[in-house]
């Protein structure tokens, strides 16, 4: 990438100086090109094993979402917003996903429209594979895993605000989740919400 051979400084002064932006396009420091550098490279050493055991970089996306995304956000149009893509997409992924046997569609009992999803147990076996895992590890052994997510999904959120994409996010992060005592419950939806509902990723969330 041209920005790893720069200067190993912040100076917006020297990227106009060197012609690589024009006066009123206010670059961006070296440290976040490198960053976004950093994160592209990080994808690309999981994309590298997005083929293994006979998935394919889109199944295994799938995968990782329904295991993440709480009752409520575990539909075709949901993962096509996670992932900004057509419904067409998502729908020939997931015909692959199920012929394997690893996901499952049913109706929901919120509204008979709505198709939900849900993982099989050879579907949760097979994320025991997933090359994301040793990509944790790694972010574990260096520490700080909980600022580096912190940042990470700071960082995404305005990127997908300035797309025009939903952000999604964790459940008890959004303006909409109640907690009275031991009780929770989404203000949005009118519903309880369990634990594991409040820890996960859900389609509703608004920044609080």
């Amino acid at each position: 990438m041209w920005f790893a051979l720069l200067p190993n400084h912040d100076s917006s002064e020297s990227l106009l100086k060197q012609g690589i932006f024009l006066a009123d396009d206010r670059p961006p420091s070296i440290a976040s090109f490198r960053a976004a550098h950093l994160i592209e490279r990080l994808g690309r050493v999981v994309r590298a094993d997005g083929f293994a055991f006979g998935l394919n970089p889109a199944q295994w996306e799938a995968l990782r979402y329904l295991a993440r995304a709480n009752r409520f956000s575990r539909t075709p149009a949901a993962l096509a917003d996670y992932f900004n893509v057509s419904r067409g997409t998502v729908s020939q992924t997931l015909i692959a996903l199920e012929e394997k046997g690893l996901v499952e569609k049913s109706r929901s009992a919120r509204d008979a429209r709505v198709v939900d999803l849900a993982l099989t147990a050879d579907g949760r076996r097979m994320l025991t594979n997933d090359a994301e895992r040793a990509l944790a590890a790694a972010i574990d052994e260096g520490g700080s895993a909980g600022e580096i997510a912190a940042l990470l999904a700071s960082a995404l959120s305005r990127a997908l605000a300035r797309r025009g994409g939903k952000a999604f996010g964790v459940c008890k992060t959004c303006r909409h989740f109640r907690r009275e005592g031991t009780s929770l419950a989404c203000a949005l939806l009118n519903t309880p919400l369990t634990a594991q509902d409040a820890e996960a990723i859900c389609a509703e969330m608004e920044a609080a």
